[in-house]
């Protein structure tokens, strides 16, 4: 497992940013040159999951999305230029104040968006496989994202435990609108993804009357004061092993094994994961094979032993299917 870079993204403690402006600049743009094949919007899609997304916005070719770093506010916009580089185009908007925050940023999108995952084995892997074939070159350029920081991951998790996608991203976006901060220049629909220390000292009622039922209210609050007062560092986590990660997690007030697992999956990078009793990529799954009967955590197991170790992969393939039939995609039929 590679190992975890420090991350400065939404960090908890800074400098002065009074200090830091004196000497900043408004935006600055840079080039990434991803490992190839990749797809920008594909990828978007990966990670944002429904068109109702205000944390990760996409608009048909340029996403969109407002980070910390060392408490200061920025807005990001990612666009891939369409020429044979394929590159990608970062803009930063806010107070630029050293390159440490264009390189904190540069690293951010890199690991959300996949760019340096070299897919060369698995895409070796399913050309042999005749039902794998046909689905991967479809969302051909997809890489497997992760969300910025494991805890916005395992907060993801919590939000949609027991419900559908859609809403559990209802409930994400509302959690920005009123624990997030606005982006610079104060756009209405642009917020960042609440940190540990915006969360920590909320009563669960203010998050009961954003739609979180008091089981998920409690976990996201106790969370935030256990990483805010020193007692949990998830990033950390994030360099322990599988089995140690799971149990770290799961001894967490309403963390059990999915939203662990899918934590792992989303928020650690760790690809050869697909979260178990996951409903809606099992049923995915069930589908697109054609599966009669029960298809219980069992069977769901002995069919994805025969792509190990790819189970994560075959997760977001199983999530691009959907969205591709929901007509989300830009996709010749």
């Amino acid at each position: 497992m590679p190992r975890t870079p420090r991350n400065r993204i939404a960090a908890d403690k800074g400098g002065s940013p009074d200090a830091r402006q004196a000497h900043a600049s408004d935006s600055a743009t840079f080039l990434i040159h991803p490992v190839l094949p990749f797809r920008l919007d594909l990828t978007v899609w990966a990670l944002r999951r429904r068109p109702g997304n205000l944390i990760d916005q996409w608009d048909g070719e340029t996403y969109r999305r407002v980070l910390i770093v060392d408490e200061m506010p920025f807005e990001i916009t990612v666009a891939q230029n369409v020429n044979r580089s394929r590159a990608v185009r970062v803009t930063i908007h806010g107070k630029i104040s050293d390159s440490r925050t264009k390189k904190a940023i540069r690293q951010a999108v890199e690991n959300a968006f996949g760019m340096r995952v070299d897919l060369s084995s698995f895409y070796r892997f399913c050309a042999r496989d005749s039902r794998l074939a046909p689905l991967v070159r479809r969302f051909e350029g997809l890489k497997p994202p992760r969300f910025f920081s494991v805890f916005d991951g395992l907060i993801n998790g919590i939000a949609c435990q027991q419900l559908s996608l859609s809403l559990g991203i209802q409930l994400l976006n509302r959690l920005a609108q009123n624990f997030g901060r606005p982006a610079p220049g104060g756009d209405p629909l642009a917020y960042t993804f609440p940190r540990p220390c915006d969360l920590a000292h909320c009563h669960p009622m203010e998050l009961r009357r954003l739609g979180f039922n008091f089981r998920k209210a409690r976990a996201i609050i106790e969370i935030s004061q256990a990483i805010v007062e020193g007692k949990l560092n998830l990033e950390k986590c994030a360099s322990l092993s599988d089995q140690e990660a799971l149990q770290q997690l799961m001894e967490l007030h309403g963390i059990g094994r999915w939203t662990a697992e899918y934590t792992l999956l989303r928020g650690m990078g760790r690809w050869h994961i697909f979260p178990e009793g996951d409903q809606g990529a099992r049923n995915g799954l069930k589908r697109w094979l054609h599966l009669h009967g029960a298809f219980d955590t069992k069977r769901e197991q002995r069919v994805l032993a025969a792509w190990e170790p790819f189970g994560g992969l075959i997760y977001f393939h199983m999530l691009m299917k959907g969205l591709d039939e929901a007509g989300h995609l830009a996709l010749d039929p």
